[in-house]
């Protein structure tokens, strides 16, 4: 891997930054107690190890901002930093006199721990930063870049979302931490499962599937005739603009309360951008090139097979992402109205109503997930298939 960063990219405060930090964490106990990891440099010779790795990983960032060995060595001083971190959390809640009388065993996070906490969090700041403007000498690497960033990223997001519920006890009913959330994800697969299937694989599937063929048929049609084409796209926008909540209802009154009402609810949120995009994208083709196609006696269907549905690909897969996301949300909200007792939205409805929050974020984190997942196919697919337009070349 080599950096194409410059010398001047700045990012020398944060570093200042840290080590200011660093000396805080190592002069203040990181726990209010008598529990392990009081202190940084009670663990002996490993601990006074990390902290000297940090202290390296701070002055790399300073002395070495565009060696690709300071990437290393920032990166280990921000796992180790990160690594104290989770080890303090399970002993860090916030406490007050009264828990302190009644539990002695409690802890409450200090001005030390804290400032650990800075440290871990400028050097990962740090580390995204040189991520992103370094460059892979091979696909590979680039491939890790691109993977490292966001899960970097990620991490800290769900690090100090635990960092905050657990530091300032914040009611499980107000914001469960991403620990209570991952603990009963994994107590409750064989649930999360039958939603899953229930609402992905069966509703948002089929109702994905015939929304965005259906769209693409009747776009070559009107592109076809034109007079579809001017009667289509007036009805097109009006029904993209009705709201959710006003379609579900009525689709559950018609096709049932099964899964079949969901994938309507999901084809008529996915049938019109798919229409739209479609159109655009057959109009996308120059004016010279459907000339060339002329001068060669090219019908219709082989100007549209040869040119304008190549060119339109762009648009059509811009479609196809978009409602990969619009499905998930017109089937799970669609499961408000009326469903059998299974579902993502039946369980994030009824276990609102029973106050379990953490049970209501698990199926938000496997819809997310679903979702992610499936955008993220869709983008592979678009690019192998439109590997030639000029978004997907390499600079």
């Amino acid at each position: 891997m080599s950096s194409g960063a410059s010398s001047e990219t700045g990012g020398g405060w944060q570093a200042w930054l840290a080590l200011a930090a660093l000396v805080a964490a190592l002069a203040w106990p990181l726990v209010d107690g008598d529990a392990a990891h009081s202190y940084l440099l009670t663990g002996g010779e490993p601990a006074a190890l990390a902290a000297a790795m940090i202290a390296a990983a701070i002055f790399a960032g300073l002395a070495a901002f565009t060696s690709a060995a300071a990437n290393v060595v920032l990166f280990i001083g921000a796992a180790i930093a990160t690594g104290y971190v989770v080890l303090l959390l399970p002993a860090v809640v916030a406490v007050d006199a009264a828990m302190k009388a009644s539990a002695p065993q409690l802890v409450a996070a200090t001005p030390g721990f804290w400032a650990l906490v800075v440290v871990a969090w400028l050097l990962s700041w740090l580390l995204v930063r040189r991520l992103c403007e370094a460059r892979a000498g091979t696909p590979t690497g680039q491939f890790l870049l691109n993977i490292g960033i966001p899960f970097v990223f990620g991490l800290w997001v769900v690090l100090l979302w635990e960092i905050v519920c657990r530091s300032f006890s914040v009611p499980l009913i107000i914001l469960p931490p991403p620990s209570a959330i991952w603990a009963k994800l994994i107590a409750s697969v064989p649930i999360l499962w039958a939603d899953f299937r229930q609402t992905f694989l069966k509703s948002v599937v089929a109702g994905y599937a015939i929304g965005c063929g259906a769209g693409f048929v009747v776009a070559v049609a009107a592109d076809r005739v034109p007079f579809l084409k001017r009667g289509l796209l007036p009805v097109g926008n009006l029904v993209s603009a009705l709201p959710l909540v006003a379609i579900a209802p009525i689709m559950v009154m018609w096709f049932g309360f099964d899964w079949q009402s969901k994938a309507a609810v999901v084809v008529a949120m996915t049938f019109f951008p798919m229409l739209i995009n479609t159109l655009a994208g057959l109009a996308a083709s120059d004016a010279i090139e459907r000339d060339l196609m002329h001068t060669y006696a090219a019908g219709y269907w082989q100007s549209l097979i040869k040119l304008r549905l190549p060119a339109a690909l762009p648009f059509i897969f811009n479609a196809l992402k978009i409602n990969s996301t619009l499905a998930m949300i017109g089937a799970i909200v669609a499961e408000f109205f009326g469903t059998p007792i299974v579902g993502m939205g039946f369980r994030i409805s009824t276990e609102v109503g029973r106050m379990n929050t953490d049970m209501v974020w698990a199926e938000i984190a496997v819809a997310a997930l679903a979702g992610s997942v499936f955008y993220g196919v869709i983008a592979l697919i678009e690019r192998g298939a439109t590997f030639w337009h000029p978004s997907f070349r390499q600079s």
